[in-house]
């Protein structure tokens, strides 16, 4: 989840973000809050968890990531010869952001990352790519040490090194593409809107802005020929995606750990690849949550992601960057 803002009801405080920090002890009592509330209904987020079929892949290291994470898929039909990672936000111990639907149900932003990467995998192996997903269920990724946990919940350090297991998983599995799929979540019901991040200060950025560019445009536009008239917030720079910081040097860093580059002493296994990561619905505004949960949404979603992988890797055309078919889906710009 991240503070983006945009509103199909009402105009925003700021036309695009509010402030991304916040003092790091009113970040981290807030955190925890979030985490305790989806802890203390456990038997609701298990009962809401997405069902899908998942049949056995290969673990890539059943030292280092929990069974059923870090898990690779062959293609279903012919073979690119090119590896995809998913990432499904959150899991296990860490639910993510909570919203509440229309009807007054509980939506956690980890049940519903699942599925539409589930489903984006189905797709892109049918199109012959090899696809590596960060979790199969309702489980972490990483493999919690002492300092990992506190009692039954992440510590600080612990959501550190389960987002850094991602990145892990993506580097071990040489992948050729990585996708962080999450939801966003805002301090108002009226917050709403589709975003893309990736981040400038990687040796590949400006192929994972054109991946970017891509996903938000084809997210959107499968979104958009649905008639749910989701705002359009745009491809931004991956420092004003995310919560509030849990660690001051989190805040000194800057970047989404799934995208951003190395710190000695801190973070030393970033992704190697081109990525992005798509936050395409709120699932603290009502109607955007009950899309993010239902079936149907999340297989319109996951449909506008295989487009967008499928075009990246479409052969550049003589003359040009790319082709037609690389060429990313265009709509109206929606006002925010």
């Amino acid at each position: 989840m991240s503070p983006v803002r945009g509103s199909r009801r009402e105009p925003a405080e700021s036309p695009l973000w509010a402030a991304p920090r916040v003092l790091f002890l009113a970040a981290l009592v807030s955190a925890f809050f979030l985490i305790f509330q989806a802890t203390a209904v456990g038997g609701a987020l298990r009962r809401q968890e997405a069902t899908r079929h998942v049949e056995a892949g290969r673990a890539i290291d059943t030292r280092l990531f929990e069974p059923g994470a870090c898990v690779e898929y062959q293609p279903t039909a012919g073979d690119r010869h090119l590896t995809v990672f998913l990432d499904a936000g959150h899991g296990g111990l860490d639910p993510g952001g909570v919203g509440t639907d229309v009807a007054g149900n509980t939506v956690y932003e980890a049940n519903e990352t699942l599925p539409v990467e589930l489903d984006a995998m189905k797709l892109l192996r049918a199109k012959g790519f090899t696809v590596v997903v960060s979790r199969t269920g309702n489980e972490t990724v990483s493999r919690p040490e002492a300092d990992d946990l506190d009692g039954n919940l992440f510590s600080v350090q612990g959501v550190h090194d389960d987002v850094a297991a991602r990145d892990e998983c993506a580097d071990m599995s040489r992948a050729d593409l990585l996708l962080g799929i999450y939801f966003d979540a805002g301090g108002s019901s009226y917050d709403a809107g589709g975003v893309t991040g990736y981040d400038t200060a990687r040796p590949f950025s400006a192929q994972s802005e054109k991946f970017a560019a891509l996903v938000q445009n084809d997210v959107m536009f499968v979104m958009d020929a649905e008639g749910w008239g989701i705002p359009d917030l745009g491809v931004v720079d991956d420092s004003v995606l995310g919560g509030p910081a849990l660690s001051t040097e989190a805040a000194d860093y800057g970047h989404l750990l799934l995208l951003g580059p190395p710190v000695t002493g801190w973070f030393t296994t970033p992704s190697t690849m081109p990525g992005a990561l798509i936050e395409p619905l709120f699932i603290t505004d009502p109607t955007e949550a009950g899309l993010a949960e239902s079936a149907s949404g999340q297989q319109v979603i996951a449909g506008g992601i295989s487009l967008a992988i499928e075009q990246y890797f479409a052969p550049s055309a003589p003359g040009g960057q790319n082709s037609e078919k690389g060429t990313p889906l265009r709509h109206p710009p929606r006002s925010t």
